[in-house]
C-alpha cells in the first residue's frame, strides 16, 4: 500500500530515538513515507491504523521482543515485508527472526542503503564470508545472551541451558573467542 504521495510505506521501530529519527530522515530522501515508532505497543497501534508495505524492527526493546512483533506485523498484514535490526547479531536470532517472518536480518550499525536493498530484496554488496562469526563465538554469545536474560543469576542460566553452573562459569570466564 503505497502513502498518500505515492511512495512505499515503511514503519521504523527502534527504541533508540537518535537512530530511528535519523534512519527514518535518511529512507524518506529516499522516497519512503516513513513512520516511527519507539517500541512495539507503539508499532502495533500504527498497524493497526495504517497498511505497511515495509517495516525495520529492532530485535530488543523495551516494552516487548522485536521478534513477537514481526509475528505481530505478520498476522495483521501477510503482505509486509518485514527486515529485522540488532546489534546482538547471533545465528540464534536471525534463524528466529526468519521462522517469525521477516524477510531479511541486518546487523548494526547499518545505514539506510543496507536497509533499502534489504527492504528491496537485493543482496548486499558486502561480502558475507567474511562475517561469519566461529561456532566458539556463536556459542559465547548465546551463553551471555542466556545469563543476561536471567539477570546474570549462572545457576537459573544453568538450570536453562541444562549444564552443570561450573561449566557454565568456565565458559563464562574465557575472553570471547575471535570472529
Amino acid at each position: 500500500m503505497t502513502g498518500a504521495e505515492g511512495k512505499p510505506t515503511l514503519l521504523v521501530v527502534d527504541d533508540d530515538d537518535a537512530f530511528r529519527a535519523a534512519l527514518g530522515e535518511a529512507l524518506e530522501r529516499r522516497g519512503f513515507s516513513v513512520s516511527l515508532a519507539e517500541g512495539p505497543p507503539a508499532a502495533l497501534s500504527l498497524a493497526e491504523r495504517q497498511v505497511f508495505e515495509y517495516a525495520l524492527v529492532d530485535v530488543r526493546m523495551p516494552g516487548g521482543s522485536g521478534i513477537d512483533l514481526v509475528r505481530s506485523l505478520r498476522s495483521l498484514d501477510e503482505g509486509t515485508r518485514i527486515v529485522v535490526l540488532t546489534g546482538y547479531g547471533t545465528i540464534a536470532n536471525a534463524v528466529e527472526a526468519m521462522r517469525a517472518g521477516a524477510f531479511d536480518y541486518l546487523t548494526k550499525p547499518v545505514n539506510a542503503a543496507a536497509c533499502e536493498r534489504a527492504l528491496a530484496g537485493r543482496p548486499s554488496t558486502e561480502s558475507a564470508p567474511d562475517d561469519v562469526p566461529s561456532l566458539d563465538r556463536v556459542e559465547w554469545e548465546y551463553l551471555h545472551r542466556v545469563l543476561g536474560d536471567c539477570g546474570g543469576n549462572i545457576s537459573e542460566a544453568a538450570r536453562r541451558l541444562r549444564m552443570h553452573r561450573r561449566s557454565l562459569q568456565r565458559k563464562i570466564a574465557k575472553m570471547p573467542p575471535a570472529r
